[in-house]
């Protein structure tokens, strides 16, 4: 029996990793129940089809840290990698006519140069495109004949190729810092978020993903729907709430304790978006992901995208801002609730006193809506953490 029971658990997790790749541990029991019910279709001979699953009337939370100006500093390092790159054909260009006073030379320094000049106050879109064409169609092969005519070019052509990563095909040097550190980033902000989530799934069972980009975002989902046993009460949606402020302000605390290690010194700016309303989720079985299910619910995905690039109503200021965490809301009551838990979690040592509520420039399809900006006390010793729950906020409020 126990075998039988074991090829049976095999042959239901085999089909969900067939159908679905991964799963979330919240939700995997609706997924067991699905393919209990696709191997009893092919039991009785029906022709098995695996239906999308949705989650109804859960509530969404969204949160993101974000490194700041990461285009920017991506394309700084572009800009000096090829900077150095050209100069050092330059170099070599100029030995070879020294040595040989071909014109050929002389106009393809002149060209470099070009190249040169256009990248030294920004870089365009399409110039690293254009500088690498010109590099792999008419300086290689130049290089290439100028190492059989002469033993000294050549020690120098071999010292410049040294530096072209194979990968690229380019000089990989900046850029390669830059890119280090947003791994580092990433993957310690990551493994902050993913040891925490652990003692958040024990408080209530809730659907978690995160993603890495130029930094992490993270969705959540919590309601009935989601949990197979345990009875929901609206104070699991507030003791969520509360867990992920902490959880964002102890992100940014290991980002501060990181960035001087970086080899790039890379800021990060902090964004929680909370929507009151409770939507669908439905897993797509064509891309292998939940998604916010219906038009209505698509609202909340579209904030959710531009909110990061939003301003501040009358101003040229950026709504995230590094060193704050930015509460993006749009009813009265999620603003008083979120002041109730950052006053909490000030006297806890995680917000200073600085705190601000604006109101947010109406984003395409999308208006009224405003942010309370905490500044973070980031503190010098990382301390072990102590999760505060939405229990502890109410006997704080007693006292």
């Amino acid at each position: 029996i126990v075998r039988t029971k074991n090829e049976e658990n095999n042959r239901i997790d085999a089909i969900i990793q067939n159908e679905c790749t991964s799963v979330h541990s919240s939700v995997y029991w609706r997924f067991q129940e699905e393919a209990k019910r696709f191997i009893q279709d092919e039991i009785e001979g029906r022709s098995p089809s695996f239906k999308e699953i949705v989650f109804k009337d859960v509530y969404p939370l969204f949160g993101q840290i974000d490194i700041k100006d990461s285009s920017q500093a991506r394309n700084l390092a572009i800009q000096r990698d090829l900077m150095i790159q050209l100069s050092e054909i330059d170099s070599v260009l100029n030995i070879a006519l020294k040595k040989w006073n071909l014109p050929i030379y002389e106009e393809l320094i002149f060209r470099v140069n070009n190249h040169l000049d256009s990248i030294k106050e920004m870089l365009y879109t399409n110039s690293e495109q254009a500088i690498f064409d010109f590099v792999q169609d008419e300086i290689s092969p130049v290089f290439e004949h100028l190492k059989k005519a002469d033993k000294e070019i050549e020690n120098h052509i071999l010292a410049y190729e040294s530096k072209i990563d194979m990968g690229t095909g380019s000089y990989y040097d900046h850029r390669k810092n830059y890119d280090e550190s947003v791994t580092l980033v990433n993957k310690t902000l990551s493994s902050v978020i993913d040891k925490r989530q652990e003692s958040a799934q024990n408080m209530f069972p809730h659907y978690y993903e995160r993603y890495k980009t130029d930094g992490v975002e993270h969705n959540m989902y919590i309601g009935s729907s989601i949990s197979e046993s345990k009875e929901y009460n609206p104070l699991y949606l507030n003791n969520l709430r509360l867990w992920q402020l902490q959880v964002m302000c102890e992100m940014e605390n290991a980002h501060y304790s990181l960035k001087p290690k970086l080899p790039v010194p890379l800021d990060a700016a902090s964004l929680i978006l909370v929507y009151n309303t409770s939507l669908s989720i439905r897993f797509r079985m064509d891309e292998k992901q939940f998604d916010v299910d219906g038009t209505y619910n698509a609202r909340y995905e579209v904030i959710k995208k531009r909110i990061d690039k939003s301003y501040i109503k009358g101003t040229e200021q950026r709504l995230t801002q590094k060193g704050v965490l930015s509460i993006v809301y749009s009813q009265k009551k999620d603003e008083l609730e979120y002041l109730r838990y950052i006053k909490f979690l000030k006297s806890k040592g995680y917000f200073t006193n600085q705190i601000e509520i604006v109101e947010l420039e109406g984003l395409q399809g999308v208006s009224g809506l405003k942010a309370i900006r905490a500044q973070i006390l980031y503190k010098r010793e990382q301390e072990p953490e102590k999760t505060y729950t939405y229990q502890d906020l109410m006997d704080a409020l007693k006292e």
